[in-house]
C-alpha cells in the first residue's frame, strides 16, 4: 500500500469494540473496519487472539485480512482493573461485537443490559453457536457445528460419502455477515428513535437463513434433499466437466442456452432431442446429458472450451485458485485484490473491501496490529482521555 490517504467509508466515526477471538465476531469487526468504522480490538495480554497463529503455508496471513483496519489494545478481562477498563471503552463506543459463550459477559460484569444502561446508544451484537435463549444455549458451538446443526453439512458432497465440508469456515463467516447487517439495521432505528438494542446472532441460525426451501419442501411435500456432489438436481446442464488439462463449468440448463451449447458441440440436434429439448426432460435425463457433454469436453483444453463457450454466449468459466486471481485482468480492473505492505511478511496480497460504494468507498486504512495491545496507549489517550 502506499501512503496516498485512504477513503473514509460510509461508517467512518463510527466507534465500535470487538470482543472475541477466532472468527465470527472478528470478522463481522473486520467488515465494519472495512466500511470505515474504528474498531477497537480487545486481546487478551499474550498471545492475543490465536487467529494471528492460524493460517497455511510457510508464512501464515489470516490474521493480515482479518486484523486488517482495528487497533489492538491489550485487556485482562479475568481481573476487575481490565473488566473496568473494558466497561470504559464501552461506554465510549456506538458497536460492542462479541463472539464469547452465553454468560461470559455477565461473568466478567459485562451484562449487555447494564452496558445500555451507561450508554443507551449501544448496539450489542452478540454471536455464538446456538443462540443466546433455548435448551442449546450453553453449549459450545463453532462454525462447523452450526454448518452441521443447520443443515447445509447433510447436503455437502457426494452421496456415497461422508458430509464434506465447504472449503472455508462458512458458518463462522454467515454468522458474521448477519451480524453486520443486524447492526446497519440497529444504527438506522437508532437514528430514528436514539436506542441502541442487543442482536441475537447464532451460528445455526445463520446457515439455516441460507438454506433455500429445505425445510419447506419437507414441511409441504416430505421431501428430503440430499447430498448430490456437484450437481444441481434436476436443473441441467450445470455441472463441472472435465477437459484434457482439468474442468470447467457449464451453466446450460435454459432452452435458448442449451441450444447455443449443442451449437458449440457441433450437435444441434440434441437441442430438438425429446430426451433434451425442454427444462424438464433434461432433468429426467441429467446423467446422460452430463456423459454426452463430458466426452465433448475431454476432447478440448480448458483454455479452447472456454473459448468456444464465450463464442456461443454459454455461461461457463474456469475454477479459479488464488493463482488465477492474482493473475487475472478482471480482477485487477476492479481491483478485487489489492497490495498490503507488511512489516513482517512483507507484500501481502488479500482481497479488497466489498462491496463497492460510489461516494464513500471503503479501504484498507490500516494494516493488521503487528504486536497484541501496540495501539493501547494512542486508543486510551483518544477515546477516554487518558495520557499515554
Amino acid at each position: 500500500m502506499t501512503d496516498t490517504p485512504k477513503p473514509n467509508g460510509p461508517l467512518h466515526g463510527l466507534r465500535v469494540v470487538e470482543m472475541g477471538q477466532l472468527i465470527a465476531g472478528p470478522f463481522c469487526g473486520q467488515l465494519l473496519g472495512d466500511m470505515g468504522a474504528e474498531v477497537v480490538k480487545i486481546e487478551p495480554p499474550g498471545k492475543g487472539d490465536p487467529m494471528r497463529e492460524w493460517g497455511q503455508g510457510d508464512k501464515p496471513a489470516w490474521w493480515r485480512v482479518i486484523g486488517r483496519n482495528k487497533f489492538s489494545v491489550a485487556v485482562d478481562l479475568r481481573t476487575k482493573d481490565g473488566q473496568q477498563l473494558a466497561r470504559d471503552l464501552i461506554g465510549e463506543a456506538d458497536v460492542l461485537v462479541e463472539n464469547f459463550r452465553p454468560g461470559a459477559l455477565e461473568k466478567w460484569g459485562l451484562d449487555p443490559v447494564k452496558l445500555r444502561e451507561a450508554n443507551p446508544g449501544l448496539i450489542v451484537a452478540r454471536m455464538s453457536g446456538y443462540g443466546q435463549t433455548g435448551p442449546y444455549a450453553d453449549r459450545p458451538g463453532f462454525g462447523l457445528i452450526g454448518e452441521g446443526f443447520g443443515g447445509l453439512r447433510g447436503i455437502t458432497g457426494e452421496p456415497d460419502r461422508m458430509p464434506s465440508r465447504v472449503g472455508i469456515s462458512i458458518g463462522d463467516t454467515l454468522a458474521a455477515s448477519y451480524g453486520a447487517m443486524g447492526i446497519l439495521a440497529a444504527l438506522h432505528h437508532r437514528n430514528q428513535s436514539g436506542e441502541g438494542q442487543i442482536i441475537d446472532v447464532a451460528l445455526y441460525e445463520s446457515v439455516l437463513q441460507v438454506m433455500e426451501s429445505y425445510v419447506a419442501d419437507y414441511s409441504t411435500s416430505g421431501f428430503m434433499r440430499t447430498r448430490t456432489g456437484a450437481i444441481l438436481p434436476k436443473i441441467a446442464p450445470s455441472n463441472v466437466y472435465p477437459c484434457k488439462d482439468g474442468e470447467f463449468l457449464i451453466g446450460g440448463n435454459q432452452n435458448p442456452i442449451f441450444k447455443r451449447l449443442c451449437d458449440a458441440m457441433g450437435r444441434p440436434d440434441l437441442a430438438s432431442d425429446p430426451r433434451y429439448a425442454t427444462h424438464l426432460a433434461r432433468g429426467e435425463h441429467q446423467a446422460e446429458l452430463d456423459g454426452i457433454i463430458s466426452d465433448w469436453t475431454r476432447t478440448l483444453t480448458v483454455a479452447e472450451l472456454e473459448s468456444l463457450l464465450l463464442e456461443h454466449a454459454v455461461p461457463s468459466g474456469k475454477i479459479y485458485t488464488a493463482a488465477d486471481m492474482v493473475s487475472d485482468p478482471h480482477y485487477a480492473a476492479r481491483e478485487a485484490i489489492v497490495t498490503v505492505d507488511d512489516p513482517e511478511l512483507g507484500p501481502v496480497k488479500m482481497q479488497n473491501t466489498f462491496p463497492k460504494f460510489s461516494a464513500t468507498p471503503g479501504s484498507i486504512r490500516k494494516q493488521a496490529p503487528h504486536r497484541v495491545g501496540e495501539d493501547t496507549a494512542a486508543i486510551l489517550e483518544r477515546w477516554l482521555g487518558r495520557p499515554a
